[in-house]
């Protein structure tokens, strides 16, 4: 099979859709290594993320597109497809380009901009609204990362619920690397991480509500660690933590490389993800990846990620956030290597074999 990727994600991401995409890529070119994958990216990457592999082909838009490239990837690219004999399509954050004509499937993260229009601008609501049910009703398939985001799919478009499947997201292997504990102290040097914290990661935005954690914990004795881009929720969270002088029981990080990142993550005591809403929950897979127990959100896709080892609060519930970490604290370290085993046993079902036999067999399914 020769298959064709929006590969924007791939090229200019450095977080959720980025990892979703270069992971799908990865294992999908080291599994089924005799197919052909072209990236098509609509201008020169900016990140370093993407390691080429031998099987895959980056392609940029040539001519008056090289400056048009915006357009280029909404439909002029079709024509790129075309002759370059690609066999199927897959638009990978919830895009199709316009005119196309050739099997394709399109990956849905989410519908927040439906459930949630106030936290974004009306335009964006409308464009992402625009774009999301063009492509599911362009689409041969339409692929939901978990079973919430396939209930929001057939709720707000409309489209049948048999023309849509879920297949989950996996994570990057560094997050399933054992680390030395050298290795673990650099880190912990490198970034100044206290002995034992609390970790958030994920970009600081109130729909993920990383600020419930500091007010949760601000009476206790407990470390934060929040890794992720800073935006207003951030700067939110940064002034409580200066108004309510607990600096010294809260580090920042921002720019992190995945190899430390993965690092981060095993150095913590636990891992909380206290966000309103979610498509999957990506950094609750490499928690779980990482050997670190986690406290997330009742209901939605939350379970789904998250499985029976990891307690669920109300993401409103500062009291019950607060009483979850206390029980992790506290356990044995016997119950702690239970919880442990028990979440990576879980996670399982999202290791990059799985994932690549799922993808093969529908990408086949299309080009019967």
């Amino acid at each position: 099979m020769r298959i064709g990727y929006d590969a924007k994600r791939i090229f200019h991401n450095i977080s959720g859709l980025g990892n979703y995409s270069r992971d799908l890529v990865r294992i999908l070119a080291t599994y089924y290594p005799k197919n052909s994958y072209r990236l098509y990216n609509p201008k020169k990457g900016t990140l370093n993320r993407w390691k080429v592999l031998p099987n895959t082909i980056e392609i940029q838009p040539i001519g008056i597109w090289r400056w048009l490239h915006a357009i280029w990837r909404q439909g002029p690219i079709v024509r790129q497809l075309k002759t370059d004999k690609i066999d199927l399509y897959h638009g990978l954050s919830g895009e199709l380009p316009k005119g196309l004509d050739m099997p394709s499937v399109v990956s849905v993260h989410d519908l927040i901009f439906y459930r949630y229009p106030e936290l974004y601008k009306s335009i964006d609501v409308a464009i992402h609204k625009k774009k999301v049910n063009h492509a599911v009703k362009t689409a041969s398939k339409v692929i939901a990362i978990s079973e919430q985001t396939k209930a929001d799919i057939i709720q707000f478009t409309g489209i049948s619920k048999s023309k849509i499947e879920v297949i989950y997201q996996g994570c990057h292997p560094i997050f399933k690397t054992v680390l030395s504990k050298n290795d673990k102290d650099d880190i912990r040097k490198k970034y100044q991480l206290p002995e034992k914290f609390v970790l958030y990661v994920g970009t600081l935005e109130d729909r993920k509500n990383a600020l419930s954690i500091a007010k949760a914990l601000k009476n206790t004795t407990q470390n934060m660690v929040f890794v992720g881009k800073i935006k207003s929720h951030g700067e939110k969270l940064k002034s409580y933590v200066e108004k309510n002088k607990i600096q010294d029981r809260v580090v920042f990080i921002e720019n992190v490389s995945i190899e430390d990142l993965a690092g981060v993550y095993q150095c913590a005591t636990l891992f909380c993800y206290p966000s309103f809403f979610e498509g999957f929950g990506i950094p609750i897979i490499e928690a779980l990846y990482s050997g670190v127990p986690v406290i997330t959100t009742k209901g939605g896709c939350f379970s789904e990620a998250g499985g029976p080892s990891s307690i669920y609060i109300n993401p409103t519930d500062e009291s019950a956030l607060r009483k979850a970490v206390e029980t992790l604290c506290s356990e044995t370290d016997e119950l702690r290597k239970k919880r442990i085993s028990a979440g990576l046993a879980y996670v399982q079902k999202f290791n990059d074999e799985a994932l690549a036999k799922q993808w093969h067999s529908l990408y086949k399914s299309l080009l019967l």
